[in-house]
């Protein structure tokens, strides 16, 4: 974790690296650890980032409102995918904080290098899945949240593929978000990871960051289309995942 209260270069690194993460949230409609995790890891321990993160993303929440009730949720999903999310989350949080350091970065330098390759080749899919991949689906959702900050876009290739109704993909996803950001945050605090304080206060101070970037994500409105969007967005993530990868890599 911390080994002292917040420095002014962990600050100063990780304002707008937060900032950034909630615009394109804001936009894209996912991914603030992916965004942020990268640039983060280069003045903290990724041990420390995805908890940090999961206090911020409670908050934005809230800020955004979780509409767990909504008429479009697909209720019978989330049944089946939060107990499994819940088992998988409880796996990457004791993944998270039993690895070292130097393999944890070079492991979200990879996992960032591949969402994004995947997100930039990967075609349309086809057909509806099995209820049976909820399995896998559900409990990789899981250690993929705790581990990285960073499971919405598993939820979301399953959901795509069992329901018709894309408003029902959405509000089902953003349910499922909430509630897998509340578990982490949960787990971490059992763990005893926010007890010194300081995660707390680097969270509480990169608050400003994180509303200025979701209101300016709301209202900004790109000349590029989203698809556009998301592939530079892509390019962007595979250039931070290889970097981090070269410095775990060279023990720099």
């Amino acid at each position: 974790m911390l080994s002292a209260l917040p420095s002014f270069d962990q600050i100063a690194v990780a304002l707008p690296a937060v900032a950034l993460a909630y615009v394109i949230f804001g936009i894209a409609g996912f991914g603030t650890a992916l965004i942020a995790a990268p640039v983060l890891a280069h003045a903290m321990p990724v041990a420390a980032i995805v908890p940090m993160l999961a206090l911020l993303d409670c908050a934005a929440a809230i800020v955004n409102g979780v509409r767990i009730g909504g008429d479009k949720v697909a209720r019978d999903e989330l049944a089946r995918l939060v107990p499994l999310m819940v088992l998988g989350s409880l796996v990457g949080a004791w993944l998270l904080l039993m690895v070292p350091p130097r393999p944890m970065m070079l492991a979200l330098g990879a996992f960032v290098v591949v969402y994004a390759i995947y997100g930039l080749v990967a075609p349309s899919p086809r057909g509806p899945l099995p209820p049976a991949f909820v399995l896998p689906f559900g409990g990789i959702g899981g250690i993929a949240s705790a581990m990285f900050g960073s499971g919405g876009f598993i939820y979301a290739m399953y959901l795509g593929r069992r329901l018709a109704d894309k408003d029902a993909v959405r509000a089902t996803q953003s349910a499922l978000i909430g509630l897998s950001t509340f578990t982490r945050a949960v787990i971490f605090a059992l763990a005893g990871v926010y007890t010194d304080g300081r995660l707390a206060l680097l969270a509480l101070l990169l608050v400003p960051a994180m509303l200025l970037g979701t209101w300016i994500g709301h209202r900004v409105t790109l000349r590029l289309s989203r698809e556009q969007f998301l592939r530079v967005l892509y390019v962007v993530l595979i250039g931070s995942g290889a970097a981090l990868v070269l410095r775990a890599a060279t023990g720099g």
